[in-house]
């Protein structure tokens, strides 16, 4: 069985830092890219952060600068270190990996909240 695991979430002040981690386990195949996404109240939702099993990374660019994805593929765990956060970062974040073969799993989400 698949299971992605976040946490890290919570309440932190504007400005403030924040690492979210997502554990993947039960994915017998290789997995490819491994991405953050977020969605506001009423928003969409939204990609925030992507890295490759090569390590190549793509962020929006609301969070460039002040996020960082990395990845640990010995543990199937990714990474997002967010720093300065800003209260339009506030959404639920979801980690997604994307398997070679073409399958994409989802985590349950774990909320953001900045306090302005």
């Amino acid at each position: 069985q698949v299971q992605l695991v976040e946490s890290g979430g919570g309440l932190v002040q504007a400005g403030g830092s924040l690492m979210l981690s997502c554990a993947v386990s039960g994915i017998s195949f290789g997995i490819n890219t491994m991405g953050w996404y977020r969605q506001a109240p009423g928003k969409q939702r939204e990609l925030v952060a992507s890295i490759t099993s090569g390590g190549n990374t793509n962020y929006a660019d609301s969070v460039k600068g002040r996020f960082t994805i990395s990845r640990d593929n010995a543990k199937n765990t990714v990474y997002l270190q967010m720093n300065s956060l800003k209260p339009e970062d506030i959404a639920v974040y979801y980690c997604k990996v994307s398997v070679i073969n073409g399958v994409n799993y989802w985590g349950q989400g774990t909320q953001v909240t900045v306090s302005s």
